[in-house]
């Protein structure tokens, strides 16, 4: 490559950055956006995952990639160019949407706190990372439809930490293999689960008890900040709703597995998807919960 960062890809528009985007919750609705909104987004997904495989994939120092890839980003701030070209097509949307730099550092910053940290001791703690990994982005997205209202923002970071808490449930036994545990300590040790346990190819009878309890948390915790659609309009609202309608089946399919989410698949299913966006969509204004 012949920029100094030594990324994991080259440029937002590979195939394979397009292939990831699509199975993530990030890009729900995407494609029904007009072309300004949707290239907007897709330049912050792409520094976003850029940012998220750095810290998770990248070989040698990460926690000094990181480091460089955040004095990069501070270039767009500055006036300056950026090195890389992931960051160089992300400048434009900065202007064009007054997107603030405090949100993209907490970003840079979750990937250094994984670097260091692998557990969590409380759910609060947890939450704590959840804001620095998960809120900035729907607050990114919001601005892009030029919304700024405070109280959206309370909202749409309770929708961000619950598509997070999901996300983790999802990946219990892939994050335990890699060394990490999401899951708070402290519920581990309520309901008598090992952490052993998380590496299993089934799910224990204590840690399915587990899993219930915490896909119900972090669900009720999406539907809390689901009011943010009826607070929206247009393209942003539609935007939104695929967030929450995206959260919502995916908290279905990991209760479909009966809090087996080490042996059973826990992906949405399009079809669910697609029925919570409906359903959303349809809703008559100010009942925006399940």
């Amino acid at each position: 490559m012949a920029d100094s960062l030594s990324l994991p890809w080259d440029a937002p528009d590979s195939l394979a950055h397009r292939q990831r985007e699509r199975a993530e919750n990030f890009p729900v609705a995407l494609r029904a956006l007009p072309r300004r909104h949707r290239e907007h987004l897709h330049s912050v997904y792409a520094v976003a995952r850029m940012i998220d495989d750095t810290g998770d994939e990248a070989e040698g120092d990460r926690k000094a990639q990181l480091q460089e890839l955040r004095t990069d980003l501070d270039r767009i701030w500055l006036g300056e160019r950026p090195t890389h070209p992931v960051l160089r097509q992300l400048a434009p949307t900065v202007r064009e949407c007054d997107l603030e730099q405090d949100l993209f550092d907490r970003l840079v910053e979750a990937n250094l706190q994984d670097q260091q940290v692998s557990r969590y001791a409380t759910l609060e703690e947890l939450l704590g990372y959840c804001r620095l990994s998960a809120d900035p982005i729907g607050r990114i997205v919001l601005r892009v439809f030029g919304v700024d209202e405070p109280h959206c923002a309370v909202l749409s970071d309770r929708v961000c930490s619950a598509l997070q808490l999901l996300e983790h449930w999802q990946d219990v036994r892939e994050d335990f293999l890699a060394g990490r545990v999401y899951l708070p300590l402290e519920d581990l040790a309520a309901f008598g689960v090992d952490e052993k346990a998380l590496g299993a190819q089934v799910a224990s009878k204590h840690l399915r008890r587990l899993m219930r309890h915490e896909i119900d948390c972090a669900r009720a915790l999406l539907e809390s900040g689901a009011p943010l659609v009826g607070e929206l309009h247009g393209w942003a609202r539609l935007s939104v709703a695929g967030f929450v309608a995206g959260g919502r089946a995916t908290a279905d399919a990991l209760l479909r597995t009966g809090g087996d989410v080490l042996g059973q698949d826990a992906s949405p299913t399009r079809a669910g998807l697609a029925r919570h966006l409906t359903g959303i969509l349809l809703r008559p204004s100010g009942r925006w919960w399940a």
